[in-house]
């Protein structure tokens, strides 16, 4: 069961990286952050009040939502800057360092297919900088790569600590309140740089807003059941979820008219071949 809710994630999280580029539009990262945050958090407010714990567990959540809010603000600026179709397979190769470091931190051993997954998935990432070199020069597309790099080490650090929280919450309870203190760090991250910064462009409605809220909502829901549940392995759910690569492949290519497409389509054959290959380690 936690693999098909793995795979209802992913295919969630697709067309969650399709609206987000979408509500991109008409506001700016921050924005579209915090309004599909706080608008998340809306929907899953029933649950701050039927589920509650102890101060400690608050507080291993606030660190949680430290990360991600990390995670999510590098990678929204990060999809702002650079084409989806850059962003969306640097991101799918997070699964891999997630394997990795379970490795060295949980003392973790690889078979020869996860070996031969993890090889692949970095002449992926090598390709993908090729690639992304021909479409886009000069410091904004630096600066775009620098920030795909922070929301990558940002979410792999995420889903190392969800192994270890989900071990002792209720998923309802985790997607809830992080969610929540989510919402806060971002609310005082916009509150500062709209201090600072001269553009106060106001945040303009956008049915995209709701839209990217409801589906994010569903897609971590099915995400914290599936991890835990019993038996669920942490490396094979967060390959799976990046499956989502494949929706936003296609899409961003028909719906954005993305171009050199090529080389990005080598880079996400090998990524599945890679996935495929830690899939068939896990069995």
């Amino acid at each position: 069961m936690w693999l098909w809710l793995a795979l209802l994630s992913a295919f969630l999280l697709g067309f969650y990286d399709i609206t987000k580029k979408k509500a991109l539009a008409k506001n700016g990262p921050i924005e579209v952050l915090f309004a599909a945050t706080a608008i998340s958090t809306l929907l899953l407010s029933p649950c701050l009040v039927l589920y509650s714990g102890p101060w400690m567990h608050h507080l291993m959540l606030m660190a949680k939502a430290v990360l991600v809010s990390a995670s999510w603000i590098s990678g929204m600026f990060a999809l702002k800057l650079l084409p989806i179709t850059t962003v969306s397979p640097l991101k799918a190769t997070r699964p891999f360092f997630v394997v990795l470091l379970s490795l060295l931190i949980f003392g973790e051993r690889l078979n020869a297919l996860q070996y031969a997954g993890v090889a692949l998935a970095l002449a992926s990432v090598a390709i993908m900088s090729l690639s992304g070199r021909k479409e886009a020069s000069g410091s904004g597309s630096r600066s775009g790569y620098v920030a795909i790099a922070v929301s990558i080490a940002a979410g792999v650090a995420s889903a190392l600590y969800d192994k270890h929280i989900m071990a002792s919450m209720e998923p309802l309870f985790v997607q809830s309140w992080t969610n929540l203190y989510i919402t806060v760090i971002v609310g005082v991250y916009l509150l500062i740089a709209r201090g600072i910064s001269s553009d106060n462009a106001p945040l303009r409605w956008d049915w995209m807003l709701l839209l990217t809220a409801v589906i994010i909502t569903g897609a971590d829901m099915a995400y914290f059941f599936a991890l835990g549940s019993e038996g669920a392995l942490l490396s094979v759910i967060s390959i799976v979820r990046r499956c989502s690569v494949i929706i936003t492949f296609v899409f961003g290519a028909l719906i954005f008219k993305e171009k050199n497409l090529r080389g990005k389509s080598l880079a996400l054959l090998i990524l599945l071949a890679g996935m495929v290959c830690l899939m068939l380690g896990n069995q």
